[in-house]
Order: structure tokens, then sequence, then C-alpha cells
């Protein structure tokens, strides 16, 4: 009788250590998507205020749509890390933007911009850049106005190999880096244009290419994106507001949820 007992107290045991296995949550695997960093890079900052409107600077604009971006990206892809390369108003050298990108292993590098031009108030819409060879005088014009933020740092000619942000000659070099990454980081600015289309009803310029400083040494796909002119009283009006600043955030969250789905499968 006892060994009877003993019997049924150890079967019993057994099933209630097996259904408590089975109750258990399973193991979270690690997980297997292509996109799990993501650094969003604010342009300019601190002693930089980038391009200007009548009342707003491209730093403010950029950050606003920058910390927006990040916010929606955490709620909707609680999974997915998210880095900024600055979050206040602070400088940060070109150079290190990358490199923050690079020592963090992301996979996917967005740097949020906004154009300008002197010569029409009425230019407007976004562009979308890829590191690439620049095809037009305007594209060469949005490289060497971006990279001519290095003049304000110290030693920046020893830091970039002495290339200089004024010689059409050193933006065709810089075209051939980032060859390694070209078709996703056209994938995702494919995809940041036509939401910026369908999502915002803004007019698009489309995807552009050109040698940008801030994606040259880039160890992932990237993209700059100009969100709009702050040459033009309209869309500054639109960037410079809560509304307008979330609808560009939002469409640039699509384009990024839409990537991360493509290159998922």
């Amino acid at each position: 009788m006892l060994k009877v007992l003993k019997l049924v107290f150890v079967a019993s045991s057994l099933l209630v250590s097996l259904a408590f296995v089975f109750k258990q949550e399973p193991v979270a695997s690690k997980s297997s998507s292509k996109v799990n960093t993501v650094v969003i890079d604010a342009g300019h900052g601190g002693k930089d205020p980038g391009t200007r409107g009548r009342t707003t600077k491209e730093k403010d604009v950029a950050l606003s749509v920058a910390l927006e971006l990040g916010r929606k990206i955490k709620e909707e892809t609680p999974d997915v890390k998210v880095l900024f390369t600055r979050s206040t108003d602070v400088f940060i050298e070109l150079g290190e933007r990358s490199a923050f990108a690079n020592r963090n292993n992301a996979d996917l590098f967005i740097s949020i911009h906004c154009n300008a031009t002197p010569r029409s108030r009425s230019v407007r819409g976004t562009e979308t850049f890829v590191m690439g060879l620049h095809k037009t005088e305007g594209n060469l014009e949005v490289a060497k106005r971006e990279n001519s933020v290095i003049l304000q740092e110290t030693n920046y000619k020893q830091k970039y190999k002495g290339f200089d942000p004024n010689s059409p000659l050193a933006h065709i070099m810089l075209a051939n880096y980032q060859s390694a990454f070209i078709s996703s980081s056209l994938r995702l600015a494919d995809l940041v244009e036509k939401k910026f289309k369908s999502v915002s009803d803004r007019e698009s310029r489309g995807v552009k290419q050109a040698g940008f400083l801030v994606l040259w040494r880039c160890a992932m796909p990237s993209v700059l994106i100009e969100t709009g002119f702050l040459s033009s009283p309209d869309e500054e009006d639109y960037l410079s507001s809560e509304d307008g600043q979330e609808e560009v955030a939002e469409s640039i969250h699509q384009a990024f949820m839409a990537y991360k789905k493509d290159m998922d499968r």
C-alpha cells in the first residue's frame, strides 16, 4: 500500500511539474528582425542653426521632428531600440554622428533636415537623399550647404582627410562610399517620399543622390531627409507648427514601418 501511495505521489508531482512547464511563457528567442536599432539624427544644433526662415531655425525643426519620430517608433515597435545623436540643442560634429551609429551597431540611420534656397520663395517640397553622385547642380548645392558645418569644427581638415566642402571634386569622391548599402538606402528613401505624398499630401521632389559627410562613414543603410523649404513662407509656417511637425514625423514613421516589414520578410 505504501508503495502504491508513493507511486501516486510521484505521478502527481510529475503531472504538476509538467502542467507548470506548459503554462510558462515560451523563452524569448533572439529577434529575427533585421531592423533592431535605429539612430535618428536631428541635423545641426547648438552654435550651428542650419538654414533659416523668417523666424525659424532648421536645428529646432529637425530636433522636434526627430524626437516625435522616435516617440512614434518606440510606441508602436517597443522592441526596436531608438537612439538619438542629440536630444537637446547641442552641437554635434558630423563625423561623430555616423560614429555614434556605428558604435551602437545601428541597422538604420535617419538624418532630419530642412531645405532652403535664396533664389526663390516659391520653391517647396520634400527631398530624400542617399549617399551617391550628385547628378544636378541643385543636389551639389544642398550637399555643400549641409557639409559646410565642418567649418565650425576644429581641425576639420585632419578629421575629414582634407575634405573641402566648397569643392565639387571632393563631393564626387564621397560618392564612392556607401555603395554596399545603396539598395536598402534607396528603398527607404523611396518609401519616405511616397509617404510624404500619401500621408500628408506634400509635394515630393523625389529621391536624390549627393555626397553628404554625415552619411559618409555610416556602416548601415542611411538617408538624409529634407522635410521642406524654410525659404518658402508657407512651408516655414507648416514646419514650425506642432501639427506640421507631427505630420512630417508620421510620414517618416510610416515609411520606417513599411521598410521594416519589407526587410523582415
